[in-house]
């Protein structure tokens, strides 16, 4: 895939933009749980299996949630399908010559953004956090995408339309309890100054 030239203010903040933290989690949850949650985040990557089990070994209050992230998870491409569709739809130049997220490269990376958003999300679910980001890294995504000149508006709404998906899948007794933590996440970006 062809790569978008970057500034390097761009190439700067983008490792800086890292929007989770555990930091507050240090007082409610055991070292080896952190170091599961971290270690996901390093890689980029949902939690494992394994990490459940861990999760669940090391805290079993903790888990009750484990079989939604998990579900999440193995969902992750229809309800980031889904989003993208609401934005196409609500926006329906924004990937053609002229619009927010063209070339195609550019609208990729946004739709990697909405995957990488509930990923982040589900680590909220897994340890029972609605606050689980990172108000530095949050910084540096704001200052990033007003370097990108990304769509803010069609950002924000991605990410309503991932909650609205998200939701869909989960009984309706689970979905005002999980609400707040994709409220978290939509309410930080909605705060972010469009370029």
């Amino acid at each position: 895939m062809t790569q978008l030239p970057l500034s390097e203010k761009a190439r700067t903040l983008i490792p800086k933009a890292r929007i989770v933290s555990f930091v507050t989690w240090q007082d409610t949850h055991p070292p080896e749980l952190l170091q599961r949650f971290q270690a996901a985040d390093d890689e980029g990557r949902y939690l494992s299996d394994a990490d459940g089990e861990a999760i669940q070994a090391l805290a079993a209050e903790t888990g009750t949630w484990l079989p939604v992230v998990k579900q999440l998870r193995d969902r992750a491409p229809d309800i980031v399908a889904k989003a993208r569709a609401q934005v196409l739809a609500q926006f329906p130049n924004i990937t053609e010559p002229g619009g927010g997220l063209y070339p195609p490269e550019r609208a990729d990376a946004c739709w990697r953004d909405f995957w990488h958003f509930l990923r982040c999300i589900t680590y909220g679910i897994a340890g029972q956090h609605t606050d689980y980001t990172s108000p530095a890294g949050l910084q540096a995504m704001e200052e990033l995408y007003q370097e990108l000149q990304v769509p803010l508006e069609a950002m924000v709404m991605g990410l309503e339309a991932i909650k609205t998906a998200s939701l869909e899948e989960m009984e309706a007794q689970s979905q005002s309890a999980l609400s707040p933590y994709f409220d978290h996440l939509i309410a930080q970006l909605r705060q972010f100054r469009a370029p």
